[in-house]
């Protein structure tokens, strides 16, 4: 099993949903990061469960940092962190042993590891397992920070609501999104929320499409091939387990589009090169170009859901129904903004260390 992304600053992440405890550890971190203990508090309680409509799972995610810092500062050494699992039911999973739980990992586990996974609440496959993710991501997005580089997420579509898509005014939008704990952009929190309550109340879940932006990024970062900008952002992002697309700038709507439409013009603009449109999401050839990099992230239904469903057995080799109960979300929109701008961040601290080397964040020191 491999659990490790990065080419500079790796990222290692471990622990399953039931273990003793879940975590992270990034190699590669320069010495002299401020580690910001309330800022990492901030990040994962936008990821914990909030109200009626996400899961009754509660875990206060009290982190524990044992390498790599000292006297509030990294040291250059690996950085581990530990988050304790408390608020878990394994009870909940023995009579589900051996039934493949659609659109769960429960079935391509069994095969890959031969029986010898962890099954309960999905194991290392869990979305508790994100937490860690969260938490190593805000010490690299505090980095970035230092570097005016900022990164926020929204939900930009739930079944037939739809945000805004961030404007002209992108930063402001962006500080905004960081500073609420349900990310979107029009007043149209109430009507997601209702529809997560429909959802719930059918014994059902939804999914939709996330938008991410990352703003001042300099130009030039990226590889033409292989490494190229969306190609590490996307593969960071599709370790999330309810990620089922991505697309960067205009996307699948350049389809329907015509090349001078499509085209990004360039101008020079108070001394400043800049595209007039951004429909490439800020990077061509795989490379930065200086614009905002913007991106849609397809996120599925939760598939832990109450109505009877169709499956197998796949110790004794059987057809059966199985209905999941338990504590479930309807929706995790809300919660995995957190998680995508978590990772984005420490693939962007990469990207950037990979270019012009971890001395960049020792600039005003």
């Amino acid at each position: 099993m491999k659990n490790s992304i990065g080419n500079n600053l790796i990222l290692t992440i471990f622990g399953e949903s039931h273990g003793e405890a879940i975590g992270a550890v990034l190699d590669g971190l320069c010495p002299g990061i401020a580690i910001d203990d309330e800022f990492i508090k901030k990040q994962l309680q936008k990821r914990r469960p909030q109200g009626l409509y996400e899961t009754a799972r509660i875990e206060k995610d009290e982190y524990k940092i044992i390498s790599g810092v000292f006297n509030g500062f990294t040291t250059g050494a690996p950085l581990t962190i530990i988050i304790p699992n408390e608020d878990t039911r394994s009870k909940d999973y023995e009579k589900l042993h051996g039934l493949a739980r659609p659109s769960h990992a429960d079935y391509t586990a069994h095969l890959k590891y031969y029986g010898f996974e962890d099954y309960r609440g999905g194991g290392h496959f869990s979305g508790r397992v994100t937490s860690s993710i969260v938490a190593a991501g805000a010490i690299c997005m505090k980095a970035l920070e230092n570097l005016n580089i900022k990164i926020a997420s929204h939900i930009l579509k739930c079944q037939d609501i739809t945000d805004k898509n961030f404007s002209a005014d992108i930063e402001k939008e962006i500080d905004q999104l960081n500073a609420i704990d349900f990310p979107v952009i029009a007043d149209i929190k109430d009507d997601i929320l209702n529809i997560f309550v429909k959802a719930k109340n059918n014994l059902d879940s939804v999914g939709g499409v996330i938008q991410t932006a990352i703003v001042n990024l300099p130009g030039g970062l990226g590889e033409p091939w292989f490494d190229s900008v969306e190609g590490m952002i996307a593969k960071g992002v599709f370790a999330i387990g309810a990620v089922k697309g991505i697309e960067f700038g205009a996307g699948f709507d350049f389809a329907r589009l015509y090349g001078s439409v499509a085209n990004d013009s360039f101008r020079i603009i108070d001394e400043k090169i800049v595209t007039t449109t951004n429909h490439n999401g800020g990077i061509n050839g795989g490379i930065t170009n200086g614009m905002p990099i913007i991106f849609n992230t397809a996120i599925k239904p939760t598939p832990s859901i109450a109505q009877k469903q169709q499956t197998i057995n796949f110790l004794n080799h059987t057809n059966t129904d199985i209905e999941i109960n338990g504590r479930h979300d309807p929706a995790i929109l809300r919660r995995i903004c957190v998680v995508i701008d978590s990772i984005v961040a420490i693939i962007v601290y990469d990207i950037l260390i990979t270019r012009l080397g971890s001395n960049i964040f020792l600039k005003n020191k």
